[in-house]
């Protein structure tokens, strides 16, 4: 343990926190920072995250990073190697609820997500954040993870992708599950899965984690937990380095796939 903390100490490690400017990623971010870590955050407009890389202090830094866009993905891979040639941790947060008017409720973005009568733009440009973002920007990652000694994935998933829990009739948020945000949740698993199967020989950890019903911009602050109960199992799960792979937990711990 001492040469572990040694090494920490000389070496620190080093993370990627995707829409890190605020909610659940913010949160993540600093108490990475907390945690001795060289933490990137992520945000696609530059001036919001280097206004939340101040705010978080220590080690924290700003990187524009949009993870709908090639270019700005292949320029943080880029800008992450050259000043610190790895990555510890990949968190990926950044996802949004909807592509609607800002501000929507979150019952105008249930009725949104009906799959009956869903917009199919809508859910192309939800699904392009949170379900093809996390496969394009992991996949540029991917070289600079394999440098470390114990990579690590996070998947900042929602128990609304838990096909399980939504097939049991007496779950309270089937009226809530639909083909722009929940379902995106549940090909998100899908990818983490996939993900951390592929990558188990290599040793590099994936996992899904839910923060439960957090108040945060993705529902209109209508949720019921305040954003810093919300971050404590992400941020469990990412300071986790000798944690499992391929799991998917939340506040109360595992969640059904």
């Amino acid at each position: 343990m001492e040469n572990q903390i040694k090494s920490s100490t000389n070496n620190p490690p080093v993370a990627l926190v995707t829409g890190a400017n605020q909610g659940v990623g913010y949160q993540i971010a600093k108490a990475l920072a907390e945690n001795g870590y060289i933490v990137y955050v992520g945000s696609r407009n530059l001036s919001n995250g280097e206004k939340a890389a101040t705010e978080i202090g220590g080690q924290a830094r700003a990187i524009q990073l949009d993870v709908t866009q090639q270019p700005s993905i292949s320029a943080a891979a880029a800008k992450i190697q050259e000043e610190q040639g790895r990555l510890d941790l990949l968190v990926n947060n950044a996802g949004i609820s909807h592509a609607g008017q800002p501000g929507r409720t979150l019952e105008e973005t249930t009725v949104a997500g009906k799959a009956t009568t869903a917009s199919l733009d809508e859910v192309r440009t939800v699904w392009e954040t949170n379900v093809f973002g996390v496969i394009a920007v992991t996949q540029a990652m991917l070289p600079l993870l394999r440098k470390s000694a114990a990579a690590r994935i996070v998947n900042v998933s929602s128990a609304l992708g838990s096909l399980t829990w939504l097939s049991d009739p007496a779950c309270w948020a089937r009226e809530h599950f639909g083909v722009v945000y929940g379902a995106s949740k549940t090909a998100l698993n899908a990818v983490t899965l996939a993900f951390a199967i592929e990558l188990e020989k290599e040793n590099i950890k994936v996992n899904a984690t839910s923060p439960g019903f957090t108040a945060t911009a993705l529902n209109n602050f209508q949720g019921t937990d305040s954003v810093e109960v919300g971050s404590r199992e992400p941020i469990r799960v990412a300071l986790e380095t000798d944690g499992p792979t391929g799991s998917f937990t939340g506040p109360d711990g595992p969640l059904p796939w």
